[in-house]
């Protein structure tokens, strides 16, 4: 039964670190389209679905319900709704904010500074 949990806990951890590149690269790719177009695009993260989508694409990326996500924006970016929104803007900037990404004993932090709109992983424990 040890076996069985340390796989089982890789796992997790392996989930956890694959979801949290994918949001990473879609904020950075957000953060390129808004460059680019030179209009603002927003990621915006339904924490009751646990999907994200990017503005001006149809797709909604959604990742395991046993992942807790919050979300630490401004208040204008969040709807009340159990969606917040990060937004990046044609000048390079964004709204900023601070992703969470919870699984058991395993945790990722996701940052997007507000002022350079870089994306990075903060910290990741178990």
């Amino acid at each position: 039964s040890a076996i069985a949990v340390n796989i089982s806990s890789g796992h997790a951890s392996v989930q956890l670190q694959a979801v949290s590149r994918e949001l990473v690269s879609a904020l950075r790719y957000a953060r390129g389209q808004a460059l680019i177009s030179r209009q603002q695009v927003t990621v915006a993260m339904d924490l009751s679905e646990n999907s994200y989508k990017i503005s001006h694409r149809k797709k909604v990326y959604s990742f395991d319900a046993d992942i807790e996500m919050t979300v630490v924006v401004a208040d204008s970016e969040f709807d009340g709704d159990a969606v917040a929104e990060i937004r990046f803007f044609a000048d390079g900037s964004s709204t900023g904010g601070r992703i969470t990404l919870e699984w058991a004993n395993l945790l990722t932090q996701i940052d997007v500074n507000w002022l350079t709109a870089q994306v990075k992983i903060v910290d990741e424990s178990e």
